[in-house]
């Protein structure tokens, strides 16, 4: 499967956004579009005129980015989406919330989607007490996420352990010293603190 091998922030200034890729560095001065808030390429910012189709795109890529899909992947739970009742892009940004590598991630076991990816891969992660190593994995409203017994003396699970849990989605709450959380809820439209136009999205993939 073909994957992303440049610099992460050159993503985040190609968007124009930050898209919190690398974790703590993201807030910090070290940050890459605070340091150097151009878009890359070298004719890039001399192009004025935007069309409808390029701000489509570029709604999708950021979306893509965030979560760390790749197109056929996205695209799949696009289609899921459109099948389900209700609003296909608000439905398409909730299934992305309930990756279990993102859950990971808005818990606070990992410090960037990557990582919490990593994480999962790796076997430290458990849902409802049973290993699970697919990041994909579809979390549900009363599953309890945890890291796995036998790895909680690594030294980074230790350190862990000694933080606050804090800015928590409601839908969710993590213990940090028993390094187990619970999915409270199934997230809503609302609970997403994205600033993607998920219509756009959907404009661009029923043309």
């Amino acid at each position: 499967m073909a994957r992303y091998t440049e610099a992460d922030c050159r993503q985040c200034r190609r968007e124009k956004t930050k898209l919190f890729l690398k974790g703590d560095r993201c807030y910090g001065p070290k940050c890459a579009l605070t340091r150097r808030n151009k878009t890359p390429g070298q004719h890039w910012d001399s192009r004025k005129k935007i069309t409808e189709y390029g701000l489509q795109l570029r709604e999708k890529q950021k979306a893509k980015r965030i979560y760390g899909l790749q197109e056929k992947q996205f695209h799949g739970y696009y289609e899921e989406a459109e099948r389900m009742q209700g609003i296909t892009g608000a439905n398409m940004l909730i299934m992305l919330e309930e990756r279990l590598d993102n859950i990971v991630y808005r818990m606070g076991m990992g410090a960037s989607r990557s990582q919490s990816r990593q994480l999962v891969n790796h076997g430290h992660i458990t849902v409802n007490g049973k290993r699970i190593n697919i990041p994909s994995y579809p979390v549900k409203a009363g599953d309890v996420i945890a890291v796995k017994e036998s790895k909680r003396d690594l030294p980074y699970f230790k350190e862990l352990k000694e933080m606050k849990a804090n800015n928590l989605p409601k839908w969710l709450e993590f213990d940090p010293a028993k390094l187990e959380g619970k999915v409270l809820a199934a997230p809503t439209r609302e609970d997403i603190d994205l600033s993607i136009q998920e219509h756009m999205i959907v404009e661009l993939y029923s043309k």
